[in-house]
Formats: C-alpha cells, structure tokens, sequence
C-alpha cells in the first residue's frame, strides 16, 4: 500500500485574504545566496506577501517547502521548470491551478487577485497540516483513530516529519505522543535557538504549546503503552532515519496499523528495497514518488 505525500503548512501561517500588491515578483530568487537578505520569518513572509509571483523550481526535491510558503502568503508559485515535472511528483499540488496563472499572466488582462484566492482555497482545503494528517488517517484507513505513537529515529527537523506531526498534535493533542520529543515543535524551545534550526525555524517552530500538547510521562512507559495497545495506530515518521521500537511495534501490532512515512529527495536501491518491502503489509507514505 504505496501513498503519496507532500509537505503541508500549518493553518496559522495563510493569509486570511489577498494581501495588498507593491511588486509582480518576490525579491528572494532560490539558488541566488545575494537574495538571501531576510533575518526573520516575518520579512521572509512579507517579499512573498507584497509580490503576485515568487520564483521557485525543483529544489532536493520536487517537493519544497519554499512552494508552500509562497501559498500561504498569498503569492503565485511560479515555477521555472514545472513542464518538466513527473506526473508522480507533486501530485497533491495545485499544478493545474498554477500553469493557469502563469499562462494567465502573458496575456492582456490578468487578474492576479482571482489566480490568488483560488490558491489560497485550495491551499487551506488540501495543504494545511491537519488536512494532511486527515488525508492519511482516510487513505490508510484509520479515520476511527483516536490516539496515536508517532516515532522519529531522530529530533533533528524534517519537514514531512515536523509538518505531519504538528498536524497530528492539533487533530489529537496530547493523544498523538511524540515518542522521541521534537523539542522545536514546542514554544519550550528557546527563541534565541531558532537560528540553529534548519532554515532558522521558518513556519515549523515554536507553533505547539508544550503544556497543552505533550504529557512529558508517557516518555517512562512507552514499550509498556505499546504491549497494552495504548495507541490505536503507530507512525514512522521517516523510515530512513531510524526505526525504534520497530521489533517490539511489529511483534503487537497488526500491519494496518502501523503507518510509515518517507520523506527523502532521493533513494538509493537499498532504501526503495525497504520502502517496497514495508508496503507490501503497511500503509506506506512516500514524498517523491519515482
């Protein structure tokens, strides 16, 4: 049972509507270090918000955080490459919606505005972390579920990880427990630590209150939650970056209730092999799709 996914951003982070327009394109030009100027997410987010176009392309991978940004600040992505992009790449993306705008904008006419909400639309229906999390728990056929162990073999940011587990603390707070805590998810983590994060925390830290979505004690119990079926299902958050607890999950619980995700640019032959192998019995969540 092989799934396609993609990164998503939280609710929070959109627009409520159309921003006012000051340029046709964002400042920042992806692979220009130069245009890197902004020190903080609320500068980084205005270029996008003030522009009608942000330039972006394959990155990794198709799938870019940058691509969702641009979203939800109400901007048109605007793709240098995406004629070339695979019909199994990007396919829970508005691709249709922003080859329109771009031919639109050629043209006598072009009404940025209307391109915009039909994006932002479509950016809080489908694109959202929670909309995500929903999409798996339908697809994997476990929309019952009321508690979940989301494991991660690291706490260093992943944005799949990081954006489908924020997704899953809104949907069921303290109920999805984060086996190994990701610290940066939490308005615990210090402030003046987001500098060291990946891409400086931009629109995945500090989002989750600590008191109100993680009971710290289930840390102390965790192979005993699982012996005693606590969680109704268990998420892998990246398959190549450690399984803990995968022996003890797999010896309990049945495979359709254990989901796994992947969300690496590139496999190698070992890594599709593991990829392929879970699929056979789990539900399989995978971002690029080759």
């Amino acid at each position: 049972m092989l799934y396609p996914i993609s990164f998503s951003i939280p609710a929070c982070k959109i627009v409520a509507e159309v921003p006012e327009k000051k340029q046709m394109l964002a400042k920042i030009i992806p692979g220009k270090s130069e245009t890197y100027i902004y020190k903080t997410e609320a500068e980084y987010y205005r270029d996008y918000k003030n522009s009608i176009f942000g330039i972006t392309h394959k990155k990794g991978g198709w799938d870019c955080m940058r691509h969702y940004e641009i979203l939800a600040n109400g901007c048109i992505p605007y793709f240098t490459d995406l004629e070339s992009c695979p019909e199994t790449m990007l396919t829970l993306f508005p691709k249709k919606l922003i080859k329109e705008a771009m031919e639109a904008a050629t043209k006598p006419g072009f009404d940025a505005k209307s391109h915009i909400e039909k994006l932002l639309e479509f950016t809080r229906a489908n694109l959202t972390t929670d909309a995500m999390a929903k999409y798996v728990l339908e697809k994997s056929g476990n929309q019952e579920a009321k508690s979940i162990l989301y494991i991660s073999g690291d706490d260093y940011p992943d944005y799949l990880r990081c954006m489908t587990l924020h997704g899953f603390k809104l949907l069921f707070g303290k109920e999805c427990h984060d086996a190994n805590c990701i610290p940066h998810l939490y308005d615990s983590f210090p402030e003046t630590e987001m500098s060291s994060l990946y891409g400086g925390g931009f629109s995945y830290a500090r989002l989750l209150s600590r008191k109100d979505m993680r009971d710290d004690r289930r840390d102390y119990t965790l192979e005993e939650d699982i012996l005693k079926h606590r969680y109704d299902i268990i998420i892998f958050g990246s398959v190549h970056r450690g399984l803990p607890l995968w022996d003890l999950v797999t010896q309990v619980y049945p495979p359709d209730k254990i989901i796994y995700f992947c969300g690496e640019d590139g496999h190698t032959d070992d890594e599709v092999c593991l990829v392929k192998s879970l699929s056979m019995f789990s539900p399989c969540f995978l971002r690029e799709i080759e």
